[in-house]
């Protein structure tokens, strides 16, 4: 895309878009260039329909498909104003799956199983104050205010700031943490070269190697930890607004899709069968 590239990644770093939504707008508009080997000034509607279909007849499924159609959008009404092109693309449909949830025996047998001990820390920090893998990886010393036991999470989603809960047994697991590691690269989980931060693919597949060694039959994902530590707040009896500011949500509706009505409440509701013939179910008639 040469100069049009450059000039995209101008547009999608002057609205703060997240840095890995960046590299994959790119991505996908470059797949576009480089399936019709013509610029984008030259093509059309049918042209960009052509090239999704492509994708879908190569086993790409709708996220995959949704990421290239938000791609390919931000290219025509951004950075080369012709909105028009892309006004009648249709956006594919997601199936909404729910993620599985780990039970507090399962986030201490993972955790326990993760190798080697900066990306353990990591992960134990991201469940602990349900973190994203972005945010924990970018943590700094100075963020841990251990006298106020918050964290403090700077430039999250959407570059915005928040404080979450520190954790007591957090705080006693990063002070020995500490003492073994003693980080000088100015990050809290510094990577193995030198000035950098943990990168988020060690942690992922630390992760991955310890699900295969716990042999646990769900599928895990730092994005796991985090869905399952606002379940578990929730089925301790967190109020959920206040869930809503440590995952530093804007809206309540987000994060209610991350805290559907947990599997221990809908166990237990009590079904009308259970209540005939007994005095709660007088009502009943």
């Amino acid at each position: 895309m040469g100069e049009l590239y450059d000039r995209m990644a101008l547009d999608l770093k002057l609205r703060n878009f997240a840095k890995t939504t960046q590299t994959d707008y790119l991505r996908c508009c470059c797949n576009l260039v480089r399936y019709h080997m013509k610029s984008p000034h030259e093509l059309g509607l049918g042209d960009i329909k052509e090239f999704l279909e492509h994708l879908m007849l190569k086993g790409a499924g709708p996220a995959t498909v949704r990421m290239h159609v938000a791609g390919v959008k931000f290219l025509y009404k951004v950075t080369l104003d012709r909105p028009e092109v892309v006004v009648r693309l249709a956006w594919p449909k997601v199936p909404q799956r729910k993620p599985d949830i780990l039970s507090g025996t399962d986030v201490v047998k993972l955790l326990a199983a993760v190798n080697p001990l900066v990306p353990r820390m990591a992960l134990t920090t991201a469940y602990a104050a349900g973190l994203r893998l972005s945010e924990v990886c970018r943590l700094k010393p100075a963020d841990i205010d251990s006298k106020r036991r918050l964290i403090h999470v700077r430039q999250g989603k959407g570059g915005k700031d928040r404080y979450v809960m520190l954790a007591d047994r957090l705080l006693l697991a990063l002070r020995q943490y500490w003492v073994q590691v003693t980080p000088s690269s100015g990050w809290l989980f510094p990577s193995r070269v030198g000035g950098n931060p943990l990168a988020t693919g060690t942690v992922r597949k630390a992760l991955t190697r310890a699900v295969r060694a716990t042999r646990l039959r769900k599928r895990v994902t730092p994005h796991v930890l985090r869905h399952s530590f606002a379940t578990h707040l929730l089925e301790a009896g967190t109020d959920i607004r206040l869930i809503q500011v440590v995952l530093g949500h804007s809206s309540i509706v987000t994060t209610a899709q991350y805290t559907k009505v947990s599997a221990k409440h809908i166990a237990s509701i009590k079904s009308p069968l259970d209540l005939l013939g007994t005095a709660e179910g007088a009502a009943l008639g």
